[in-house]
């Protein structure tokens, strides 16, 4: 993976987000988790951001992203959770009945203990579970 050079910064910028469902139950499945992946893939162009690998499970989201270093992950969570869970409650109603779609728990890393190949092949497998 190539460092972004930009008018005054170099940088390498990739987090490694996971979050889950409310109760983590097992509500990501067929035409919300395709659904869901639209709107991760749309609300990171529209950002700036790069989804690099992207596995939705029923009951979690592993989300590899890139970004600019002024980008907080906390931002990048909050932004696409946001945004996905308006939308999904709005379009799917069998989503109303939870109180909220996501819990406020999310995971963080970044790619700089481990390599870039080692997430993305631990995303691969995980969608293959």
């Amino acid at each position: 993976m190539d460092y972004q050079h930009e008018q005054h910064t170099v940088h390498l910028i990739v987090y490694h987000i996971i979050w889950c469902p409310k109760r983590r139950r097992k509500v990501l499945q067929e035409d919300i988790a395709k659904r869901l992946g639209q709107i991760v893939v749309e609300v990171a162009k529209q950002r700036e951001w790069e989804v690099l690998r992207l596995a939705i499970q029923p009951d979690h989201v592993h989300l590899f992203i890139r970004a600019n270093p002024y980008t907080l992950p906390t931002d990048i969570a909050r932004t696409i959770k946001g945004r996905s869970s308006h939308l999904l409650r709005e379009e799917f109603p069998q989503l109303h009945k939870l109180p909220s779609l996501w819990t406020r728990s999310t995971f963080y890393s970044t790619a700089g203990n481990v390599s870039v190949e080692t997430i993305q092949k631990y995303i691969e497998r995980q969608s293959k579970v």
